[in-house]
């Protein structure tokens, strides 16, 4: 698989992936689609990466990296919206887009990066587990959208 960050020609490709994540999310306009897109690109602290099995969009995954005044100043990073398309799974693409991601960030001086999920699935528990997090911390959130139901 290659990753590599997402352009804005990739738009099309990225949402079909997330529409398999999320199937009843609503529909974006394109031009949003595009402006948002560009605004996450524009600020220095953010890639959506892209991983690529013979030209076919199979795995994604959103890194933000955040200033900090703690830790020295070192920033830390979230890692949003890991998804591999239904007929991609179990082949190691997530596991490697989260890996190129948190390499990215590690790079970058970040001393720890976080992600969260709103699943109960264990199958999915155990992804997280197996690609290196640890699940050792309590997450909070306020939500001003409906939870997804899986």
């Amino acid at each position: 698989m290659i990753i590599r960050p997402a352009t804005e020609g990739d738009l099309p490709a990225l949402l079909k992936l997330y529409r398999s994540l999320i199937p009843n999310d609503p529909v974006l306009d394109e031009d949003r689609a595009v402006e948002i897109f560009r605004q996450f690109h524009n600020r220095a602290m953010g890639k959506i990466y892209l991983g690529q099995e013979e030209g076919q969009a199979v795995a994604s995954c959103c890194l933000v990296i955040v200033p900090n005044l703690t830790r020295g100043g070192r920033p830390y990073a979230l890692i949003e919206n890991v998804v591999t398309h239904i007929e991609h799974r179990n082949k190691g693409y997530g596991k490697s887009i989260i890996r190129h991601a948190c390499d990215q960030a590690f790079e970058q001086g970040c001393y720890k990066v976080m992600l969260m999920t709103g699943s109960q699935n264990p199958e999915v528990l155990r992804f997280y587990l197996a690609a290196g997090f640890v699940q050792d911390k309590t997450g909070f959130q306020m939500r001003n959208v409906p939870r997804r139901i899986e």
